[in-house]
């Protein structure tokens, strides 16, 4: 089995969402022998927003140049990762209400029409099936699926996009405000967690 661990926080050294994404990872370690994890830190992995070459390169009609597989070459890397993964766990801190820029830059290289998702005549479909995802979405403020929460709604929504609809939301929001209620509830589901 393969756990797939995604850190975004810009936060290195006192991330409260990667803390937690080392937790759950632990937790998920702890019931399995046989489970090879791999570290993607897209806050630090110098991701590439979408530009043209990108956009050519993904819609290509016919078949790709060299320069244009080569422009995909991080962007395969990334899906295979995805693909490979049973357990996908997300750290991601709200920033400004929504997710942190190099999540983003992430979630657009991995969305590729005929590896994880196609269209068909009913629109599209996503292909990453059989996975579990975890997500963990951190605020100081922000109080989670609230009005003003563009964060944890529009992650769940994306990976239901490219197929990953069992996901369970880690929520550890408003912490200025109530920080040892929260860390409470949330140590108590990790608790819970089985595979």
């Amino acid at each position: 089995m393969n756990l797939l661990k995604i850190n975004s926080s810009s936060n290195r050294t006192d991330s409260i969402s990667r803390k937690y994404v080392t937790e759950i990872s632990a937790k998920i370690q702890s019931q399995s022998s046989h489970l090879e994890v791999i570290e993607r830190d897209v806050a630090y992995s110098e991701l590439p927003f979408l530009d043209e070459s990108l956009l050519n390169a993904f819609f290509a009609k016919e078949e790709r140049t060299l320069e244009q597989q080569e422009t995909l070459r991080l962007s395969d890397t990334l899906v295979n990762e995805l693909m490979k993964a049973d357990y996908i766990i997300i750290g991601a801190p709200i920033y400004n209400f929504s997710i942190p820029a190099a999540l983003k830059a992430y979630f657009d290289l991995i969305a590729r029409v005929g590896l994880t998702f196609k269209f068909t005549e009913n629109g599209p479909v996503g292909l990453l099936k059989g996975k579990k995802a975890f997500v963990v979405v951190s605020s100081d403020g922000t109080a989670i699926g609230s009005a003003i929460d563009f964060s944890s709604k529009y992650i769940i929504h994306f990976l239901s996009f490219l197929g990953i609809t069992d996901v369970a939301l880690i929520s550890l929001d408003q912490l200025l405000f109530k920080q040892e209620e929260i860390i409470k509830q949330v140590a108590h589901k990790i608790e819970q967690i089985e595979i």
